[in-house]
């Protein structure tokens, strides 16, 4: 297993992987070519950045046999998803910060996030590991109050598209079994979300396959597995961690620098 990160040194941007507090330096790409440079640095004397740059990050609702029997919801025919915009991506130890105008709920939510690792259409599940280059984890924010403020649409992008609120990192895991790992999200030390990825409806597999169909996926893209139950609203200068054993720790304040 690897972990692959991105971090700023000497004024200029850098990847590798990480392993016991010291990052071994790559040049290259990470998702293609890419060779030892020989080097390494102290995770503490560099600056942590966002693991990867997606094109776009896609989220799913409703992909947890849990939470659909609290909310009585049914398995769907096909992934439910939505678009998180360029804007929103936010990485290790970025503030979440509050939208101007808006005192409404906004919630965490835990999730798996898959990371494509090369140009991605029309494969089978079969043959979708090959084009997942490893996972990390995301917190998915959300101004809940707004989803439903119109009865006549559901305002999915406008809800999930602030600054920031789309949270990933610290790095992205490669050779993981997904089957094996849990979500775990503490609010400032609390414990409130810890539920198995096995208990999806749609495998990561299955989700990039059937994705596939629908839009190119490019390498460094992220789609976010969804969450289960747990979700619950942030409060100005609550600090969120979304743990995954395997990936790591995604820590990141809400509401204030």
């Amino acid at each position: 297993m690897a972990r692959w990160v991105r971090f700023s040194t000497e004024g200029e941007t850098r990847f590798g992987t990480l392993a016991h507090g010291i990052i071994t330096e790559y040049c290259g790409d990470m998702f293609a070519e890419h060779s030892l440079t020989g080097r390494e640095f102290a995770l503490a004397a560099v600056q942590l950045l966002r693991p990867c740059e997606p094109s776009k990050l896609i989220g799913l609702w409703n992909n947890f046999q849990e939470r659909a029997v609290v909310e009585n919801l049914h398995k769907p025919a096909h992934p439910l998803y939505f678009l998180k915009a360029a804007n929103s991506f936010a990485g290790q130890g970025e503030v979440i910060p509050r939208p101007t105008g808006y005192d409404g709920m906004v919630v965490f939510e835990g999730e798996l996030g898959i990371v494509i690792g090369k140009r991605c259409q029309d494969v089978t599940e079969e043959q979708a590991p090959d084009y997942i280059f490893g996972y990390t984890c995301v917190n998915d924010v959300t101004a809940r109050d707004l989803l439903k403020q119109d009865p006549v649409f559901v305002h999915w992008t406008r809800a999930k598209s602030f600054d920031q609120f789309g949270v990933f990192g610290p790095n992205v895991a490669t050779e993981l079994d997904p089957a094996e790992l849990r979500v775990r999200v503490e609010l400032n030390g609390v414990e409130k979300q810890n539920y198995p990825v096995a208990d999806m409806f749609f495998s990561p597999a299955d989700i990039v396959s059937r994705i596939s169909h629908d839009m190119t996926l490019e390498a460094g893209d992220i789609i976010a597995c969804g969450t289960s139950v747990g979700v619950c609203g942030m409060q100005d200068g609550d600090t969120v961690v979304v743990s995954i054993a395997g990936i790591g720790e995604l820590t990141n304040r809400f509401g204030c620098a």
